[in-house]
């Protein structure tokens, strides 16, 4: 293995290990709503509470140019390792909904020191071929985003903290292989303040623009779509009377999405990566559109099926998309770019988390509000098109 390849294997391994933290809340749910006396909104509540602090961070982070400022290995090692002792106050035994909101509001703040940043390393190393770099790179993301369902189902009867433990000690590990292992990249130049303007002159950019509007019609679905999966699941469970082991189900149909990302990578050095883009964000959006009929009529096998689909269309653009906007900004301002269309990305997502928490419970899931998800992939496709068109 040469060196480039031993570089990569390490920062996926270490973007698995450290976004596992992502929705470790979301793999013990249940525990915590039974531990804590909490309602059944509190899973998007919680969520949200991730996704709000990852915003912020990225904003933090990129008014401050961290990322491009200061060594990126660094920025990720003490980002990971504040975000692993935030994610461990979950198993305070006093906790609150507001404690627990706010125990994750700060994982997703120093999450914005790993997603990014990881991308930004990334780049940094692999001008070329970088789809296919960042096709690995959002593969662990989803994998690690998948683990905590995983670890809740093979814990078994071992108490749920043993969740949040692991993936607190998997990111204090991550981030210190990247630390250790991950000199900065041979492609990266530094910049030393964050400018408005050069921001603002980034948008002006036709392609940046479009990568941008793109991600951001993704967005709208895909962190709605991990969240209420398990929701989905167990709305079946109950309607039918069927035993569906929730937990393992729901790992599988989120960490699918991974190979989605490193296939969609490989195909994009052939077909190119805004093409391969539009289809896989053409195909999530039928998903949104025919996915009431499938939860209200199909079959157990033929709903999983459907959701493994789904759960590999849904994400496999993010690469893509990632990839754009990142060939598409100014080299020292590369990070700050990623960053920021991050954090719009994930203010997206908040409104839809909650446009869906609002509607659905478990219990009384009415399949047909999984349409609202749609219409962010329908706008990100016009918006593609319009720029093509421009």
């Amino acid at each position: 293995m040469n060196k480039s390849n031993k570089i990569l294997v390490i920062i996926v391994v270490a973007q698995f290990f450290c976004t596992s933290l992502w929705f470790a809340g979301n793999g013990v749910i249940q525990e915590l709503i039974s531990n804590f006396h909490l309602e059944q909104q509190a899973l998007g509540h919680l969520t949200s509470s991730v996704q709000l602090g990852f915003i912020i961070g990225t904003l933090v982070f990129a008014v401050l140019a961290i990322a491009d400022r200061f060594s990126p290995s660094k920025v990720f090692f003490v980002s990971a390792v504040i975000a692993a002792l935030s994610n461990l106050g979950v198993i305070w035994e006093q906790n609150t909904l507001s404690t627990l909101m706010v125990e994750r509001f700060f994982t997703g703040f120093f999450l914005a020191g790993i997603y990014p940043v990881g991308m930004k390393i990334a780049a940094d190393y692999f001008e070329k071929g970088l789809g296919k770099s960042l096709g690995f790179l959002v593969g662990a993301l989803v994998l690690g985003t998948a683990f905590p369902h995983l670890l809740k189902e093979v814990s078994g009867n071992i108490p749920w903290r043993f969740v949040i433990i692991t993936t607190s000690s998997l990111a204090t590990l991550g981030g210190g292989l990247m630390l250790l292992l991950v000199p900065d990249g041979p492609n990266r130049k530094a910049s030393k303040k964050f400018e408005v303007a050069k921001v603002l002159s980034i948008f002006k950019n036709r392609s940046f623009r479009s990568a941008a509007f793109g991600y951001f019609g993704h967005m709208w679905e895909l962190y709605a779509f991990w969240a209420f999966v398990p929701l989905m699941i167990t709305a079946f469970v109950l309607d039918s009377a069927q035993e569906f082991p929730v937990a393992l189900w729901s790992f599988v149909i989120i960490a699918v999405g991974g190979i989605a990302c490193v296939i969609g990578g490989f195909v994009a050095t052939k077909r190119g990566a805004k093409s391969t883009a539009v289809w896989a964000l053409g195909l999530s959006c039928l998903c949104c559109l025919v996915a009431p009929m499938v939860l209200e009529f199909a079959s157990g096998g033929i709903l999983l099926l459907f959701l493994l689909f789904w759960g590999m269309v849904v994400v496999a653009d993010s690469p893509l998309f990632s990839t754009l906007v990142a060939q598409s900004a100014p080299a020292a301002f590369k990070g700050t770019a990623l960053t920021i269309v991050n954090c719009i990305g994930f203010s997206i997502s908040i409104v839809s988390i909650q446009l869906l928490n609002s509607v659905i419970s478990i219990g009384s899931v009415n399949p047909w509000y999984f349409m609202i998800l749609a219409l962010g992939p329908i706008l990100g496709l016009l918006a593609l098109e319009s720029q093509k068109q421009g």
